[in-house]
């Protein structure tokens, strides 16, 4: 009887070790050999849930699974330890020399089933030439954050390629469908065909290969990988190929020419849903979820109610024909972008068309626009509550944490049953992580308190307790992040030259904190040292911020002198300019984070040849400058080093040097030869294939200090 015990439980105690297996890996990973101080528990409960608590020497973490275990072991190093783990593989994990015990056991339930994570435009604006190492940082980052849902977009074009050919399209007409890879997911939404294409044959291969090891690792972990699904985008061939088919162009978006779409109702669109998901399933398996978003920011072929309802009810069947367990995902942005258009009517009959709970929506931009207030939940179809918080990566403070709180605490308390998750939709990472890991924390968390968060916060970037630190974050988060995100932010650096305003729509340097309030936290920051990567990322972050906004200044008064035709002042309102440029350009180079760079080096690194790594290379600098077609320069604008010291610079130095010589020789403003040549050099320089550095230049608080020497100088010499 006490052998059968014995076995008994060295039988369970296996099975739990087994099934712990995967949170255990992720701490080796990120701790190291330090990770042997935790100890993983699984433990099965009716909804996700972490234990803390101190055993002996070693601090045990229970949860229901990996996914929870790992969540709990985040609260841990972020709450009781202040450690820091970044979502960039570039940002060390640093600890402390003693890890601290849990005084008292703590124990967090999820208060949703669901948190979704990604948007379709991250995989552009921040993700395209990502390798191995950086999707497996961030993998585990989405565990230890308690992220469930994972959009998984990756390698599907190779899934497309074979399903193209098998419906007798060439290697080179599909290819040449395609665009580059920074643009692939607005290919992927339909928004155009071709752009910077074709795409190279080592570029499917490879990221196949990704794709492999995102779902599978994202499985491990507990998550369910949301795999996309046949939308109607077809290629300009298939439409000569089948003339008999319903495709129609859709309209055009941002200047591209049309794209096309197959209705739903044709025979022939299940028949290419079926050979897409057959081949992806073969490729990645599937977790019975798909990504389809059709019309996103463009206009159906129709908006009769009747017709919308048809369309989504045979997208629907035509997932459900393949696999019968079938959910399908979609954004609302649409809703939300095409307000005017997506009357109740429609959208009733859009939503209402696909089965109750296999249609769940994205309530993409909740802290702009929450659409399920505006459609009657939805008309009752599970959805996710999501905060965008980012467009293009543009590099701007933004965030109010405060503003978050008060919406998501009122959604939990009145949505109804159908309010399944909370999410993040942003388009990038960048310049304000904060906000985000407080998102998915809240979805653990029943009574918040951002006071309270925020000091662990300061805490954690600093790697001890500051009482002028913690007090620095409080007034960030309540006095400088006030504003929220909306396309085409950026500082006048960033903006297309000009002698007023700001050049073009998407560069809007508006803000409404005080500029001294924001130097007197950069100041604050930088009278403390401390060898935390978050310290010096945080430093870089804010100091470019007010550099940044500064620089508007000065141009306003370079066009006052300009008006006064004084010379002498323009020049030294002109060196003045440049000086800012140089030391934010410095500034930025001492973290990787803030690289042109890098990003350059990645991108060349997916090439086999030097003809596909200038392709790649060309692709990476057009989405961050021009982005293409004729309305969308400086879309994705941000403060990185190497595209301020040579982009900006050198569009800023044509505006400065034809202002300064139109008053030398007393002529006019030569607008229209200004404009000639800034178009030159901006599609000049997308060619160019001269290197930044990719690693970083200097130490982060060394030339903050002599930054602030310049600012001293410029605020007593105004």
């Amino acid at each position: 009887m006490r052998r059968l015990f014995f076995l008994m439980t060295a039988f369970l105690v296996a099975g739990t070790l087994l099934q712990a297996a995967p949170a255990d890996e992720l701490a080796h990973r990120i701790l190291g050999r330090r990770a042997t101080r935790f100890v993983f528990v699984t433990e099965e409960a009716p909804q996700d849930f972490f234990c803390i608590e101190q055993q002996g020497r070693k601090i045990r973490i229970t949860g229901n699974n990996a996914n929870s275990q790992a969540m709990g072991l985040n609260y841990y190093l972020k709450h009781i330890a202040h450690v820091h783990v970044s979502w960039l593989a570039e940002q060390p994990v640093q600890l402390p020399w003693r890890l601290p015990k849990v005084k008292a056991p703590v124990r967090r339930e999820a208060l949703v089933k669901d948190r979704f994570f990604l948007n379709y435009c991250t995989y552009g604006y921040t993700m395209p030439w990502w390798g191995w190492e950086q999707w497996e940082r961030f993998i585990d980052w989405m565990a230890l954050n308690g992220v469930t849902m994972p959009l998984a977009i990756t390698g599907q074009e190779a899934v497309w390629y074979e399903v193209w050919k098998e419906f007798g399209m060439s290697d080179e007409e599909i290819r040449s469908y395609f665009s580059g890879p920074a643009h692939l997911p607005w290919h992927r939404m339909a928004n155009l065909d071709g752009f910077q294409g074709p795409l190279p044959q080592g570029w499917l291969e490879g990221q196949k290969a990704l794709q492999g090891q995102i779902v599978a690792r994202e499985r491990e972990l507990g998550m369910t990988p949301v795999l996309p699904g046949f939308a109607g985008h077809v290629p300009g061939a298939i439409a000569r190929m089948f003339p008999e088919a319903d495709i129609q162009n859709l309209s055009s978006w941002c200047g591209f020419e049309p794209t096309f779409f197959l209705n739903s109702e044709d025979p022939l669109f299940p028949r290419i849903q079926r050979s897409f998901l057959e081949k992806q399933t073969a490729l990645y398996g599937t977790d019975h979820i798909y990504g389809v978003d059709p019309f996103n920011e463009m206009d159906p072929p129709c908006w009769e109610p009747d017709y919308l309802a048809n369309v989504s009810k045979h997208i629907y069947e035509s997932l459900a024909a393949v696999d019968p367990e079938a959910r399908w995902l979609q954004m609302s942005w649409v809703f939300y972008y095409k307000r005017k258009s997506w009357t109740p009517e429609r959208l009733q009959a859009y939503l209402t068309a696909v089965p109750q709970d296999r249609l769940v929506l994205l309530d993409y931009f909740c802290e702009n626009t929450e659409v399920w207030r505006r459609s009657d939940g939805f008309y009752g179809q599970p959805f996710i509550w999501c905060y965008l918080g980012n467009f293009g990566g543009n590099t701007m403070l933004l965030g109010d944490m405060n503003r978050l709180e008060r919406l998501l605490s009122a959604a939990l308390s009145e949505a109804g049953g159908n309010f399944t998750g909370i999410g993040s939709t942003l388009e990038s990472f960048d310049v304000s992580p904060q906000i985000f890991e407080y998102l998915l924390e809240r979805a653990w968390t029943q009574e918040a308190d951002v006071k309270a968060w925020t000091t662990d916060w300061a805490r954690t970037r600093l790697g001890k307790a500051c009482p002028e630190v913690e007090q620095t974050w409080q007034v960030l988060v309540d006095s400088v992040y006030r504003d929220g995100a909306y396309y085409g932010q950026g500082t006048l650096i960033d903006a297309r030259p000009g002698l007023e305003g700001h050049g073009t729509y998407y560069t809007k340097p508006d803000y409404s904190y005080s500029d001294d309030v924001l130097l007197q936290c950069c100041q604050a920051l930088l009278r403390h040292k401390s060898r935390r990567d978050s310290y010096n990322y945080d430093l870089v972050n804010f100091y470019t911020q007010w550099l940044g906004n500064y620089y508007g200044q000065v141009r306003d008064q370079f066009t006052e002198a300009y008006k006064q035709k004084d010379p002498e002042r323009m020049e030294m309102l002109s060196a003045r300019m440049q000086q800012i440029l140089t030391d934010t350009d410095d500034l930025l180079n001492t973290h990787p984070s803030f690289m042109l760079g890098k990003w350059l080096a990645d991108a060349r690194a997916l090439g086999t040849t030097p003809d596909e790594k200038a392709y790649y290379e060309k692709n990476a600098r057009t989405l961050l400058t021009i982005w293409g077609g004729p309305i969308l320069n400086d879309y994705a604008n941000r403060l990185w080093g190497g595209l301020v010291g040579s982009y900006y610079r050198g569009r800023w130095a044509l505006l400065l040097d034809e202002a300064l010589a139109s008053i030398r020789e007393d002529r006019a403003f030569d607008s229209e030869g200004f404009e000639a040549r800034l178009k030159a050099f901006e599609e000049g320089w997308n060619s160019l294939s001269d290197t930044y550095p990719s690693r970083p230049q200097g130490k982060t608080r060394r030339v903050a200090r002599r930054v602030q020497q310049h600012i001293d100088e410029w605020i007593s010499n105004k």
